[in-house]
């Protein structure tokens, strides 16, 4: 592979900067990481490669190994691999990242959540993917796209190659990215030699352009970043694909139950032929496919064909299936739904079933924390970021709990607290604020009707004042 040593040693001509990023791009498509990620991809396309590729043989009376086109050979694949890479993304960026301070969330972009959710499935399956800061979002680049140029020294991305071609006749588009800017480049190889020119010369990330109707748009200046721009994204620690240590099983899977689906097709029912010492292998393939279109055989002499059945056995596969999906989700550290999906699960239980999960969860987030920490660092921001993991909850019992607690707490965090794990969370400050609008009218409701009380209380002693006056200035006129 080549590295940024290496890319530094060529001369700084247009022509000896072609050759080698033309060089590196296919040097790159035979490296161990590259292979890797094709083969990942296909797994997670559901392309399973293994049982894609196998092919039933026969062997001949001479013992030669022919491909089997008579008897069935199903392919159907599991799709395990793309189950438990998306499981493990969204269980730990399916509700987006917070930020603590929130106006850098604004800078990033309301694009930037579903950005990184893309960034990081790849990294899952590649084993890496790298995330470029755009100016005002992030770009995502996979390993079956980029060149990455470690330094030798210290292991960090000093510059890098992306590339894309529709087909191996098409053009060859790719850009050359550094620290002090990018440049592109095409190779149109229809021409001779590959055609190969400089697209647009180098120029920095950030440009400062000035358009008019008479000279349209001119670029006027341009900056950089303080650092290289592209920051990888690793999927673990060891810094290679998720399908690395479970190919194997979902290959097994794949492979013990096909070939149970091809005996369900041809073991049902076996034929014995009588005096047919002179048909070999393959003739009695023939024989069986033709018997079995037109469901006649017919024989010459004292041949005899005879049907015999068999009972098919399958616990034993049964069995072995069953075991091997254990171990996947167990070896993958995934969460079984059929585990907690039925019966009275109590909230105890299902943490205890979310702890392998939470384990490799724990690891991913440390890798997500690196990267976006690198990335704001050529962003020129900075902030803590922090994760909202989507769970499955027992939401009664949890309810159940805070309400027996709401004695010492605060209504304002128990109305906030039920109302999320109801999944209402997003309501609560419209509710707060109708229960609040909703005390202060029943106090006002009460105030009223106690000054009403009050005026007519008052009036009431008044007249009687009145009229105790009235008959004492009469008693007084009488006598």
């Amino acid at each position: 592979m080549f590295t940024f040593q290496d890319f530094q040693e060529v001369p700084q001509r247009d022509d000896a900067l072609m050759e080698f990023v033309r060089m590196a791009i296919y040097q790159h498509k035979t490296t161990g990481g590259y292979q890797e990620a094709v083969t990942a991809q296909d797994y997670d396309r559901k392309c399973n490669t293994s049982i894609m590729r196998y092919q039933k043989t026969l062997r001949t009376i001479t013992g030669r190994e022919v491909p089997d086109r008579w008897s069935p050979n199903h392919k159907s694949r599991r799709n395990l691999f793309n189950y438990f890479i998306t499981q493990q993304n969204q269980y730990l960026l399916g509700n987006g990242v917070t930020w603590d301070d929130p106006a850098v969330g604004d800078k990033l972009g309301e694009d930037f959540d579903t950005d990184l959710q893309e960034l990081c499935r790849d990294a899952l399956v590649d084993g890496v993917a790298f995330g470029f800061w755009n100016m005002d979002h992030l770009d995502v680049f996979r390993l079956t796209e980029f060149v990455p140029l470690w330094d030798e020294e210290n292991g960090s991305l000093r510059a890098g190659i992306r590339w894309w071609q529709v087909d191996e006749q098409k053009p060859l588009r790719a850009t050359l990215y550094e620290e002090d800017g990018y440049t592109d480049y095409l190779w149109d190889l229809s021409k001779d030699e590959g055609g190969g020119e400089v697209l647009h010369a180098k120029r920095a990330y950030k440009q400062i352009v000035k358009s008019s109707p008479l000279d349209g748009t001119v670029i006027m200046d341009g900056e950089n970043y303080p650092s290289f721009p592209i920051v990888p994204m690793w999927a673990n620690p060891q810094h290679q694909s998720e399908l690395v240590g479970i190919r194997e099983q979902i290959d097994a899977y794949d492979l013990i139950k096909n070939g149970f689906l091809n005996d369900l097709d041809t073991a049902q029912i076996y034929w014995i032929i009588r005096n047919a010492g002179g048909m070999d292998d393959v003739d009695m393939a023939k024989f069986l496919d033709r018997l079995r279109m037109l469901h006649a055989a017919d024989v010459d002499g004292d041949t005899d064909v005879q049907a015999q059945t068999v009972e098919i056995p399958f616990s034993a596969r049964e069995t072995l299936l069953n075991r091997l999906e254990r171990d996947l989700y167990r070896d993958y550290m995934a969460l079984n739904v059929d585990d907690i999906r039925s019966g009275a699960v109590t909230a105890t239980q299902i943490k205890a079933a979310y702890e392998p999960m939470n384990i490799k969860a724990d690891q991913y987030e440390y890798c997500v924390r690196k990267f976006l920490k690198a990335l704001l660092n050529v962003a020129g921001m900075a902030s803590k970021p922090s994760f909202t993991r989507s769970m499955l909850i027992n939401t009664g019992e949890d309810v159940e709990t805070v309400l027996a607690a709401s004695t010492a707490l605060t209504s304002e965090y128990v109305t906030r607290k039920v109302l999320t794990l109801l999944g209402d969370g997003d309501q609560a400050d419209e509710i707060l604020e109708q229960m609040e609008e909703e005390e202060v009218a029943r106090a006002g409701v009460g105030g009223e009707e106690a000054d009403e009380l009050e005026d007519d209380t008052d009036t009431e002693v008044d007249d009687e004042l009145d009229e105790l006056d009235s008959l004492i200035d009469g008693l007084e006129d009488k006598y």
